[in-house]
């Protein structure tokens, strides 16, 4: 990745970082603590795997949202995470349907605009979370999800 489109990169997610991280610390319900530990476990897996990550909660102007957007080499990633306590009516990944999917590219589109780099190399991954009371938390990662 040249160094340009590097600083680029860190600089715009630095901002949105500062800008954020004022409602990362309000309280939560039950859901929202096992979604927040999900994306907490989802980074520290990713970062594990030598993902670097940029930002995480993003938000555009036209509705779109991505959790965590992160670099894979050379490569933009949008990142989905999908937590649940357990598989009993199905996968995480299959929660990431055709809406949701609409939704994350609105966002990955806000992203790349203000990036202002139509040559960058992007792509969508989900991260399956399953947090059981009792059972250590299983986090798996799906490339190229859609």
């Amino acid at each position: 990745m040249n160094s340009a489109l590097a600083r680029s990169i860190a600089d715009l997610s630095s901002r949105w970082r500062n800008h954020f991280s004022r409602w990362t610390s309000l309280p939560k319900s039950g859901h929202l603590r096992r979604g927040a530990r999900g994306e907490k476990l989802a980074c520290r897996y990713l970062k594990r795997s030598g993902y670097k990550i940029l930002l995480r909660n993003f938000r555009g102007r036209s509705g779109g949202e991505i959790d965590v957007v992160c670099r894979d080499n050379d490569t933009l990633v949008f990142v989905e995470v999908k937590t649940r306590a357990h598989e009993d009516f199905g996968r995480p990944v299959e929660a990431v349907d055709r809406e949701k999917q609409k939704r994350i590219s609105r966002g990955a589109l806000a992203w790349l605009r203000m990036l202002d780099n139509p040559d960058i190399f992007f792509r969508f991954d989900v991260v399956e979370v399953i947090i059981a009371d009792d059972a250590k938390p299983r986090v798996e990662l799906i490339k190229n999800a859609f």
